[in-house]
């Protein structure tokens, strides 16, 4: 019997209850005059923390697709954390190397990207979807793009 294999499309949801979270954190340090923990990432106002539900386990990567309505640029960075009901601050060192890069010039209509750094991150997910049902980036708009004007998502065969 042959093994069926399908392409399933993840698209990136904003955590709209984390994003607020961090940024209640930010607004309680500044407000208390206080420092973040060392190592601490505080989100800037252009970061929002998204997420990927992973339905399947052993995946491919396949590719990248990002629509940005308007020129600018979206960084895409994985985390490592493991987000508890306490909402552990996320620290600097749980950022994932290489971040994916996509960003559209205002002469252009496709969107470009750093493919290798893509391809890297993208084969780093699957590697991780084998033991998350979850995992949590951090998208930094820049240049012009806000959330609204983004759509995200990545491309695995199952």
């Amino acid at each position: 019997m042959a093994s069926e294999t399908s392409e399933i499309e993840l698209v990136f949801t904003e955590d709209t209850q984390l994003t607020k979270c961090m940024r209640i954190r930010a607004l309680s340090l500044q407000q208390k005059n206080s420092k973040p923990q060392d190592g601490e990432k505080i989100l800037k106002a252009n970061e929002y923390i998204y997420r990927l539900d992973f339905s399947k386990q052993k995946l491919k990567f396949l590719w990248w697709t990002v629509h940005l309505k308007t020129p600018g640029k979206v960084v895409i960075t994985g985390t490592s954390q493991h987000w508890t009901p306490d909402l552990t601050n996320l620290m600097t060192r749980q950022l994932l190397d290489p971040s994916a890069i996509f960003w559209k010039k205002t002469e252009q209509t496709e969107v470009d990207c750093n493919e290798a750094d893509a391809q890297e991150f993208g084969e780093r997910l699957c590697e991780l979807a084998k033991i998350r049902k979850v995992m949590y980036f951090v998208l930094t708009f820049a240049d012009g793009v806000e959330p609204s004007n983004v759509k995200c998502s990545i491309r695995f065969k199952a």
